[in-house]
């Protein structure tokens, strides 16, 4: 089997102010990286558009309504302190979702081993009537209910090492007993949540905050105990990953200080973890990452671990 990579020229449409960390430039820095040698054998396909039934997964139809209405003409339109929209960022932001969700549909049916959805925006800051933190809707949300919903799945693992706690994948999902949610993230740092005693209604939300600058031994740590003891344990199905990378030393907006290889360990831990228990099927979703040379090679390194284990 193969490893797919999803993503859409629409995605470079979604176009922030001068000087926004979340810029198209991210996508070119990516498109860059994988233009390498190493991965000419990436199943490459265009990210499809989500209908908007499927944002009322985990968003009213209001939101999703609410949205869609304040896209602009031209220019930009701010929802909140740092997240915009421009001509171009519903269907962006459609092509995320959709590129999820045809992803769980190839590794569930066996056409793929793991994927990663390459688009923009972002959107594990999505809370479930909120947009925030650079995100419209809740990608990654979205799509753990759509695995559980059409493929009947009762045990899904949410992944999120993000440096920044997805506080959005943790609201939509606060009351969903099909779906375990692990973040680690830095603490204290933007939005402010995601403490240890943040645990779901059904005890199925695991916070592992870590100090600034507390660097690759200790995440290493973190993530080794969680994998070994409850996501062992859990026996996942499917595992998704909210993949953000501004967990990076060289990233501007945080410091947890660790290196692109920690990236390569986190996809090899993730897939070890889904070779024991889900017969290797992870799809993995662009989330943060905010230095571009760091953010390329990131990806880079992640997406070959992952290439490596589709054989």
């Amino acid at each position: 089997m193969t490893t797919q990579l999803y993503t859409h020229p629409a995605c470079h449409n979604h176009v922030t102010p001068p000087g926004h960390p979340e810029q198209v430039a991210r996508l070119v820095s990516i498109d860059s990286a994988l233009a390498a040698p190493q991965f000419a054998a990436l199943d490459r396909r265009d990210a499809p558009m989500a209908t908007p039934d499927k944002i009322e997964l985990c968003h009213p139809r209001s939101h999703y309504d609410r949205i869609a209405a304040a896209e602009p003409q031209d220019g930009w339109w701010q929802l909140d302190g740092d997240t915009y929209m421009t001509p171009g960022s519903l269907e962006a932001a459609m092509r995320a979702i959709g590129g999820n969700l045809a992803a769980i549909d190839a590794v569930m049916a066996g056409e793929a081993q793991n994927a990663f959805v390459a688009c923009r925006p972002p959107g594990h800051h999505a809370e479930t009537e909120t947009p925030m933190g650079f995100c419209l809707f809740s990608t990654v949300g979205i799509a753990a209910r759509y695995a559980a919903e059409t493929h009947g799945l009762s045990r899904i693992a949410v992944l999120d090492f993000d440096v920044h706690h997805g506080n959005g994948t943790q609201d939509v999902l606060w009351n969903e007993d099909r779906v375990l949610f692990v973040s680690s993230h830095q603490s204290p740092l933007y939005p402010g949540t995601g403490g240890r005693n943040e645990q779901g209604a059904h005890g199925q939300i695991l916070n592992k905050p870590l100090e600034g600058g507390s660097g690759s031994v200790k995440m290493r740590e973190t993530w080794d105990r969680v994998i070994d003891t409850a996501l062992t344990r859990y026996e996942p199905e499917l595992i998704l990953v909210s993949a953000g990378f501004d967990a990076h030393r060289a990233d501007p907006l945080a410091g947890l200080n660790w290196s692109t290889d920690d990236f390569a360990w986190l996809a090899r831990r993730i897939c070890d973890l889904a070779d024991e228990t889900c017969s290797g099927r992870v799809v993995s979703s662009l989330e943060g990452g905010y230095d571009l040379d760091a953010l390329g090679e990131s990806v880079s390194a992640y997406i070959e671990v992952m290439m490596e284990r589709g054989g």
